[in-house]
This record gives C-alpha cells, sequence and structure tokens, in this order.
C-alpha cells in the first residue's frame, strides 16, 4: 500500500491524492459507505459500486460475533464472501465495546463484553482484534483503540491515550497478511495538549495512514474543528488522514481544510431508512406531507439512480408504506450525494479554488 499526493491547494492546503491498494485505488478525499455487517444495508455490491464507491468499512466486531472471522477466512476472506472487489477497511471494534457502556468493562490486557446477540462473554485483546482482522483480510486494518465520550476529566482522558498507546504498541507487533497496512489512531478526547501528544507519540507507527478517533461522539461541531486544527501541524504529510464516524457534508468539507483525506459513517444509510434524503441545502425529509405531490426527482442534478428514475412523491408512498423499496432508493441517493461532494472537492482542489469551494458550499448547505 502506497500514497500519493497529487495536488495541494495553494490556499488552504488541502489536497487530492491517490491510495493504492492490492484491492484498487482510492481517489482522496474520499467518503467510504459503511458495510457493518458485509453489507451497505440494503444495498447489492452493484449498486454501491454504481455510486463512485472506491472502498467499504465493515466492522470487525459485529463479524466476529457473526458469522464469525474463522468462516469469513474459509470462504477466502471478506472480499469474497460479501462479492466486493473494491478496498475494504475494518474497524478494530474498539468504538463498538465504547457504545455497550454497561456490557463492557476495560482494563491495560483488553476489553471484556457480553454480545448483544445473546449476552455471551467475550474479550478482545489488540491481538486479538489484529487477529480477527487479519482473517477478515481487509486492506486497511484499524489499532484497537479505546474511544471516550466528551464530558471526562483530563486524568481519565490521558488514562485513556495511554492505555491506546500501549495497545498500538501490542498492535503493531502482530504480522499481518502482505497487503494488510495497520492504521494506527490518535486520542485524546477534547484536550488540546493531550491530542497534541497523542500524534507525536502515535506517528511514528503510521506506515501508510493514521487516523483520528474520538470525534464526532457528541461534542460541538466548533470542538471537532479545534481538535483537528491542533492535530494539523502533526500529521505525516506524505500518508492519508482519515477522520473516524464522520459524514456529514459539512464536516466533510470542513475537515478537508483541515487536512482531512478519509471519512466514513453509517449516516446516509440510516436516515434513508428513516426517510430523509441528503441535499446541498441540508436533509430533506421526503416522508413529510409536502412531498406527497412533488413529482420531481430529489435532486434535479442529480445523475443516481433514484433521481433518475423516481420522484419524491413516489419514494414519500414508498417511506410510508414502509417498503423496502425506499430506505433502498434513498440510500442509493445519499451515499451517491457524498462521493459526489468528494469528487467536486477533488475538482475545486485541483484549480486551487478550494477556499471559495467551502465558502459557497458552506453558505448554500447551512442557509
Amino acid at each position: 500500500m502506497r500514497f500519493e499526493v497529487i495536488h495541494e491547494d495553494k490556499k488552504t492546503g488541502a489536497r487530492v491524492g491517490k491510495l493504492y491498494t492490492e484491492h484498487g485505488v482510492i481517489d482522496t478525499p474520499c467518503f467510504m459507505p459503511v458495510g457493518t455487517k458485509a453489507t451497505v444495508k440494503g444495498l447489492s455490491p452493484e449498486e454501491v459500486h454504481g455510486t463512485g464507491a472506491q472502498i467499504l468499512l465493515s466492522n470487525t466486531y459485529h463479524l466476529y460475533l457473526r458469522p464469525g472471522h474463522e468462516l469469513i477466512e474459509k470462504a477466502g476472506g471478506l472480499h469474497k464472501f460479501m462479492n466486493w472487489d473494491g478496498a475494504i477497511l475494518t474497524d478494530s471494534g474498539g468504538f463498538q465495546v465504547f457504545s455497550l457502556s454497561s456490557l463492557r468493562k476495560i482494563t491495560d490486557d483488553g476489553a471484556e463484553f457480553n454480545s448483544f446477540i445473546d449476552g455471551s462473554k467475550h474479550f478482545f485483546s489488540p491481538e486479538k482484534s489484529m487477529e480477527v482482522q487479519k482473517a477478515l483480510g481487509s486492506d486497511i486494518v484499524m489499532a484497537f483503540d479505546e474511544c471516550t465520550p466528551p464530558d471526562i476529566t483530563h486524568d481519565k482522558a490521558r488514562d485513556a491515550m495511554e492505555r491506546t498507546l500501549k495497545w498500538l504498541d501490542r498492535c503493531s507487533k502482530v504480522e499481518l497478511k502482505p497487503h494488510q497496512t495497520l492504521f494506527p489512531i490518535i486520542q485524546g478526547n477534547m484536550y488540546a495538549d493531550l491530542r497534541k501528544e497523542s500524534a507525536q507519540r502515535t506517528v511514528p507507527y503510521a506506515k501508510c495512514g493514521v487516523a483520528i478517533g474520538g470525534l464526532s461522539v457528541g461534542e460541538t461541531a466548533e470542538k471537532m474543528y479545534e481538535m483537528l486544527d491542533v492535530l494539523y501541524p502533526y500529521l505525516p504529510k506524505d500518508q492519508p488522514h482519515y477522520l473516524m464516524g464522520v459524514g456529514t457534508a459539512d464536516y466533510i468539507v470542513e475537515g478537508v481544510a483541515r487536512g482531512i483525506d478519509m471519512f466514513d459513517c453509517v449516516l446516509p444509510t440510516r436516515i434513508a431508512r428513516n426517510g430523509t434524503a441528503m441535499v446541498k441545502e441540508g436533509f430533506m425529509t421526503i416522508r413529510n406531507a409536502p412531498y406527497a405531490e412533488d413529482f420531481t426527482p430529489i435532486d434535479p442534478d442529480c445523475d443516481c439512480y433514484a433521481c433518475k428514475n423516481y420522484t419524491r412523491a413516489y419514494i414519500r408512498h414508498l417511506i410510508k408504506s414502509d417498503e423496502i423499496m425506499g430506505g433502498r432508493l434513498l440510500s442509493i441517493h445519499n451515499i451517491r450525494f457524498l462521493e459526489r461532494l468528494a469528487a467536486d472537492i477533488r475538482q475545486a482542489i485541483m484549480e486551487d479554488r478550494y477556499d471559495e469551494f467551502r465558502k459557497e458550499f458552506m453558505a448554500q448547505y447551512i442557509g
């Protein structure tokens, strides 16, 4: 795996790059749709390809519990198992363990947790996370980390950061498959001094990419941008920077201006199933009454399958009728919206007009 910076915007420093993996080249900045359980919910791999996505994210925790990483390895790895020939990034399971709260116990050795499926007890150490991800065969393997909520004390944030660094060192000692690359994760909560220290101690482990975790977990947008500004000088210039769990258009546009190259989030498909579309003005709740007799596309300028073939009125009818097709069409549109946004961002950077693009986009989006 290797990363190439193609062009850097003269004014903002935002950059266009290419990440080369065994399963294809990824143009950055990019958005990665989330296929939690080896599928982007409701969509076929061909439909996901049709949105322009070049890389997917799958969930180590969920695939470990069901169907099991050993089974997936027997099937020939995650790419073959889910029939996806593009690149795959697997998270470490750390965030899912964090979100279990009352169902887990964290020590320096690792995390003990109860399965959300049947209540059975399991233990994830850094080595176990690497073992599972190695079996899955993803292209990008995430280090096992401890994610923390935004309202903890400085002392607790430091403890979690130190534990994450210890776990990272253990992760780095596990031999992966030849095509796999480990991405370490910067933590430090909402404290500038911890973020800086975490970056300085984490980056030496980065071979071809580094991630920023523990943001977009309930803090304000301003606080997230502040933490990204703190980190920017310490991120390796010759490697991609991945902001974990971020997938709204405004966060992506602002994140790119702060040196971020990769984004992921379940939001586009989750809100789609609830009847909400992503548009340049923000969010369009198509399930609402004003769209009952609206026979225009979700977005007349969009080239996705849903917008080329169906109307807001029809999609609203599907959503109100609890028809699966409604969520599928909106999922296709929402992922395509973010893939188009990423393409527009890359073009603006290549033309050295990203600052203007950012201001115009945000004015329309917020307005």
